[in-house]
Parts: structure tokens; sequence; C-alpha cells
């Protein structure tokens, strides 16, 4: 049997192809969310729709981004990333299946549930994470690898966080789940950033001992933004608003340790360090609420729209090229979606502060986001539905 030309098999998309590994269907998923929730929400909060949501609009707009959006990414990394990190066959075919019908599931009951018991729409709901972290903590588990549990913790206390939103409809759980997104933010880009900013460097023939970590000053900063979630949610705004101040300025001091500057030529990599920078300023601005009464939605929006959706566009951008066998090359008009989702931040957080009227705001934020991820969408699609172009798995 004559076999097929390599070129052919990249070319041949498929649906089965994206149940293949857990990162091909959760980014396509958690793309598609971004692109229909932000209009959606702002078409309900103008008068324009009346959706049949399962809870508040503003409620359900927190916890499609949070919760929603958010868990989607998480899956499709981590349980792409653990399969590496353990060895371990990857989850795949019927399974993934089964664990994106919970999450779509849970998308589906929230947005058209309203006459529906709410114990069916929450117990899809707040069923994803637990499996996420079921399949992730058995790899982890087995090949004995304690240095990841650290992540299972927080997403633990993510989780914790759904449960106290959905139950309650209380924002200080939605403001602790940005918090504890950050805390994953502080973990994994700690990782990935300073490793492929020096293996750049490197490449490059300069030198990577520029870039420096210290395990101590990681684990300060992670324990700081544990410490700060507990203590937003009990209401301690004093301690609140310092323990903001010294996290944000942990993570200030590790990202200039990162040396991110000396990596502004390459854009999968200042994408990174960019977006991180987020984390410190959403937390100066939490500080700013709490001593100096800012707007709060400053940096809720600083967090959700600056550091957790900025990250996540750069992370996936770069994630799907490494794991479907293609050069780290970015497609085109992804620069310009890297640009548009760091604008629809500053704008947003503007708009927070009346520096920008509230309808164009919202307005100019909401076209730029659906600009970056409908980029992806457009780039990326075909790439996350296509096998390989060596063949391998992946």
């Amino acid at each position: 049997m004559q076999s097929i030309p390599t070129s052919a098999k990249a070319d041949s998309a498929s649906v089965s192809q994206l149940f293949s590994y857990p990162f091909r269907i959760f980014f396509l998923s958690m793309t598609l969310l971004a692109l229909l929730a932000l209009p959606l929400w702002v078409l309900q909060v103008t008068g324009v729709i009346n959706m049949p949501l399962a809870m508040p609009g503003l409620f359900w707009h927190q916890h499609e981004m949070l919760f929603g959006f958010l868990s989607a990414a998480i899956a499709g990394f981590l349980l792409t990333a653990v399969c590496v990190w353990t060895q371990t066959e990857r989850t795949h075919g019927f399974r993934l299946v089964l664990l994106w019908g919970v999450w779509l599931a849970g998308r589906l009951l929230l947005a058209f549930g309203a006459d529906l018991p709410d114990w069916l729409v929450q117990g899809f709901n707040l069923a994803f994470l637990p499996l996420v972290m079921l399949d992730a903590g058995w790899r982890i588990w087995h090949a004995k690898q304690k240095r990841q549990l650290m992540i299972l913790v927080v997403l633990g206390l993510l989780w914790l966080m759904q449960i106290g939103f959905v139950t309650r409809l209380d924002m200080a759980f939605s403001h602790g789940a940005l918090i504890i997104a950050m805390a994953l933010i502080s973990i994994v880009g700690g990782r990935i950033t300073p490793a492929f900013t020096t293996g750049w460097l490197r490449q490059q023939g300069l030198d990577p001992n520029a870039v420096k970590t210290i395990p101590a000053l990681d684990m300060a900063t992670l324990f700081s933004m544990i410490l700060l979630t507990a203590s937003l949610v009990t209401g301690w705004q004093t301690l609140t608003g310092i323990l903001a101040l010294v996290a944000g300025t942990l993570m200030l001091v590790r990202l200039a340790n990162w040396k991110g500057w000396l990596a502004h030529k390459e854009p999968l990599l200042w994408v990174l360090h960019l977006s991180i920078l987020w984390v410190p300023i959403a937390l100066y601005l939490l500080a700013g609420t709490l001593f100096a009464g800012w707007p709060s939605n400053a940096w809720s929006h600083a967090a959700g729209t600056g550091a957790v959706s900025c990250l996540i566009l750069g992370v996936i951008a770069r994630v799907t090229l490494g794991h479907t066998g293609r050069p780290l090359v970015l497609p085109k008009g992804m620069i310009a979606a890297f640009i548009a989702i760091q604008l629809a931040a500053v704008v947003r957080v503007l708009t927070a502060f009346d520096v920008i009227p509230w309808h164009p705001g919202i307005g100019s934020s909401s076209l730029l986001w659906i600009f970056a991820y409908g980029m992806f969408l457009v780039r990326y699609t075909k790439i996350l539905a296509s096998p390989r172009p060596d063949g391998r798995v992946g």
C-alpha cells in the first residue's frame, strides 16, 4: 500500500483529530467561548437580548470568564503537559470526549438553564475541575513527582472559589478566583517564561545566564498570593492591601530577574513577559482600591483581561505550534493579535477609571478581544484539527 505523503497527512484536518490530545479540543473550545461569551454579555447587559441565564447576567459573565474560559485553558495545558512530565499515556479518544462533554454541558446549562434545577446546572459546572485534577493527580502520584503537587493544591483552591461563587453569588469569591488564577500564572509562567527565554538567548548566541530564577522567591510569591486570597475572601481589608503590595513587589522582582527586554525581538517571548507584568499591575491596583478608593473593576480587569487572557493567548499560540511539531514561527496576524489583547486590557482598565467613557470603552475593548481570539481561531483551527506533519502523536 502506498503511504500517504507527510504533507497530505498534515492537511487532513478532522474532528476526530481534535480528540487525539487534550490541548487540541480545549484550546479550540475556549477560543470559541471567548468569542461568544463576551459579545453575548455586552448584548445582554445593554438590553439588546435577554438570554435564559441560570444566574444573573454579571455573575454569568464573571463565571464564564473565570471558570469556563480559564478552566478549559487549564485542562488543555495541564493534561497535555502532565503527560510529558510523567511520561504517561495521554487522555484521548472517548475519555477525552466525556471530559470535554462535562465542560460543554456546564456552558450550555448556565446559558440556557434558567428553568432547570440548580443542582443539575451547578453539578455539571462543579464536576469539571475535580475531573481534571483527578486525571493529572493520578499521573503525578504514580510518577512520584512531588514538585507538581503544588499546581493541584492551587487548582483545588480555585475550585473552592468556584463553589463559593456559585452557591453564594458573592463577588468576593470571583475576586479570590482571580488571585488564584494569578497564582497559577506565578507557577506556570515562572517555569516556562525564564526557561524559554534562556533557551532563546542561547540560540541567539547571547548570555543565557542573564536570566535568574530564585526558588525561595518563587515560593514566597506563591505563598503571599495564597494568603492574599484568604484575606480577600474573609474581608480583612488592611491586611489584603498589604499582602497585595507584597505579592505585587515579589512578582515584579521575579520579572526583572527574567530579563524579558533581552527577548524583545521574539514575539512568542515578549508576549509572555508583558502578560505576566499585568500580575503586579493588578495587585497594585487592588491595593489602590483598598487604600485609595480606586474602582474595584480596574484591578479585576487588569487581572482577568490583562494577566489571564493575555498570557493564555501567548501560551496557546506557542504550545499549539510546539505540540503539533511545527516550527515556532507565528502565523500571519498573530503579532497583531498579541498587541490587540494587550490593548484590550489597557482600554478596559482606563474605562474603569473613567478616562475613556463607558460605552466606547466597553465596545472597543470587546472588539480588540474579539479580534485577538478571532485571529487565533482563523490561524490555528486547521493546525489543531490536523495531524502532526512528522506523523508522530501530538
